[in-house]
């Protein structure tokens, strides 16, 4: 890397840029992983901040971490059959197995993905 010099008054100084950031939001399972890499495992997270791809990784972080959780919601309500036809028949029963289901969900991806 060539790096130039611009002379201002009697001193020249580097001309330094910073690539361009990446701007997006980390949502919720991104701040996580953001603060877990930070409290333990800083040595990576000063490497990514340095090599600017932390708010990448952390907006593909949030975007997997939703996605697993979905798709593990869908798979559990079919197994235990939470349908349409349950939602219909008792409302707040349905409510209550998705909720369970997402929960357990999250569980699963915050060790898995956001943990790791």
């Amino acid at each position: 890397m060539d790096i130039t010099y611009s002379k201002r008054e009697d001193y020249y100084y580097p001309d330094l840029t910073l690539p361009p950031q990446t701007i997006g939001d980390i949502g919720r399972f991104g701040r996580m992983r953001k603060k877990y890499l930070k409290e333990h495992q800083p040595d990576t997270f000063a490497l990514m901040l340095m090599e600017n791809i932390l708010m990448q990784h952390l907006i593909d972080i949030d975007h997997q971490a939703n996605e697993q959780i979905d798709l593990i919601t869908s798979q559990l309500a079919r197994a235990e059959g939470v349908t349409e036809e349950l939602k219909a028949r008792d409302q707040l029963g349905w409510i209550q197995a998705m909720n369970s289901n997402r929960a357990r969900a999250e569980e699963t991806v915050i060790r898995e993905i956001v943990l790791k």
